[in-house]
This record gives structure tokens, C-alpha cells and sequence, in this order.
């Protein structure tokens, strides 16, 4: 039984259903979940201590950001429990991989998606490209910092995110400020899930930034590309790289104001 949206995908992707008592109803909804049909084949729960009774799982795999106290009662209670961190790069995706996977006795699938996911990054590193200069944010802010997973996946996509550089770096969320003074090619944004008005939108609807990069040049992603730390985010990689190369090709005209040696 998985009680973390994110674990959940390395069950499934690790697990036949029949193995499976239940996984969180967050993983069936396809812009957070790369493994959203597969979750459509087995339970669902909703991190709720009462349904781990109900179900009698051998085994709770449960998330860093799982309930506390729900975690608490259970380990209390006797139930065989492992807790996997949240992944920020691919070398914490190898190493909860490996954890789930001994957990669950899985350990040569778990090698498997590791070394799936390995290709891919290769593949993607061998044809670089042009390095594409975006703005990246989701939700209120400029999110996709050095050391997130949001920007090692975009980076292996053939990205960099000019709100890590100066002079975006002291600002840390959307500003168009930060837009004009480093004119990113694209803006990517995640597709919010359910996603509560913020700062995020007072940017979106600014006439500056309404006048140069409405249209093609923002691109919307899911955010299952980057929200989970799991070996199929090499799928996600390569689905951006084409998305990003796509969206670029669709620009016709620099800005005006942006520095003769970028896109």
C-alpha cells in the first residue's frame, strides 16, 4: 500500500497490480502522474490511517511528506513501514529506486528502470543542441532552481533557466523585470493542479509580458514531468527536449531587446 502520490509511481512501475492493495487517488490524474493509467488498475486510498486497517497491506510505503501523525500511529500499531525522501536529482531517483525496490523484492526491475532512465539521460546528452534560454516558474514563484529536479530535468531537456542567472537570481519569482532584463526565448510553465490565484498570474496578465511572449512563446507542461522523483522522468526529458525544440521552432522573430546571441 503507497500513501505518497510520488511512491506511488515507483510501485506501480515496479509491482503488478494484483501485488498492489492501494495506491493515493492523486496518482490517477494524468497532468501529476506519469503512471496515471496503470494507477487506474488497482485501489485507490487517501492517506488515511483507518484504510490501512481496512486493507491489511503487508507492507505501508509511505512518503517524507506523509502525514506525521499518520505515520506515527501506524509504526505504533505494528505496521511493517519503509519511508522514502522526495528526489531533487537523478542520483537521489537511483538511490529510492534501489530502496523501493529491495523493499518489495523487485530489485533487478528497479535496476532495470534505473538503467532505462541512464539511456536516456545519454541519449539526451549527445545531442545537446543549442542550449534554449526560458523562464521557468509553476505555481507563485520561480521554482525551477539549481539543485531541483524541476531544473535537472530541464536541463536535460537542452534547457537553461535564466531565472537561476543573474540578474534573476536575486529575485526568485516572476517578475517582469527579470523577464525584460534577461528575454528568455520561451516561458514553461507547469500546469498547476488545482492551482489557488498567485503572483504567478499578476505577471501572466501584465501587458508587457501579455505583448512579447503571449502565445508561442509559453510553452505549459505537465507537472507530472517534474514534480516526482522517478526513473520514468527520462521519459518526461525526452518528451520536453521535442516540446522545447517544437515551441522554439515556432517563434518566428527575436525580441527586440534580446541580446544577439540567443534564441
Amino acid at each position: 500500500m503507497s500513501m505518497n502520490q510520488c511512491v506511488d509511481q515507483l510501485v506501480l512501475a515496479l509491482l503488478p497490480p494484483e501485488r498492489i492493495a492501494s495506491v493515493t487517488w492523486l496518482s490517477r490524474d494524468p497532468d501529476g502522474s506519469l503512471m496515471h493509467r496503470e494507477a487506474m488498475r488497482v485501489g485507490v486510498n487517501h492517506g488515511l490511517s483507518e484504510e490501512v486497517v481496512r486493507q491489511k497491506p503487508d507492507l505501508v510505503v509511505a512518503g517524507s511528506f506523509t502525514t506525521p501523525a499518520t505515520r506515527s500511529l501506524l509504526k505504533r500499531m505494528g505496521y511493517p513501514m519503509i519511508e522514502v525522501d522526495h528526489a531533487e536529482s537523478f542520483d537521489d531517483i537511483r538511490r529510492i529506486t534501489r530502496q523501493v525496490a529491495r523493499a518489495v523484492g523487485e530489485e533487478a526491475k528497479g535496476e532495470a528502470r534505473i538503467a532505462r532512465m541512464d539511456l536516456q539521460l545519454a541519449h539526451l546528452a549527445r545531442d545537446p543542441g543549442p542550449r534554449l534560454r526560458i523562464a521557468a516558474w509553476d505555481g507563485a514563484g520561480f521554482n525551477a532552481s539549481d539543485g531541483s529536479l524541476y531544473n535537472a530535468v530541464l536541463e536535460a531537456a537542452g534547457a537553461v533557466n535564466v531565472a537561476n542567472r543573474p540578474p534573476a537570481t536575486s529575485y526568485g519569482r516572476p517578475d517582469v523585470e527579470v523577464l525584460l532584463a534577461t528575454a528568455p526565448a520561451l516561458l514553461v510553465k507547469g500546469a498547476g493542479l488545482g492551482r489557488k490565484p498567485g503572483l504567478r498570474d499578476n505577471t501572466e496578465r501584465h501587458p508587457l509580458v501579455r505583448r512579447f511572449w503571449d502565445g508561442a512563446r509559453t510553452l505549459t507542461i505537465r507537472q507530472a514531468y517534474y514534480q516526482c522523483g522517478t526513473p520514468m522522468v527520462g521519459d518526461a526529458a525526452m518528451a520536453l527536449r521535442t516540446e522545447l525544440r517544437n515551441a522554439a521552432a515556432r517563434v518566428k522573430t527575436p525580441l527586440p531587446f534580446a541580446p544577439a546571441r540567443s534564441l
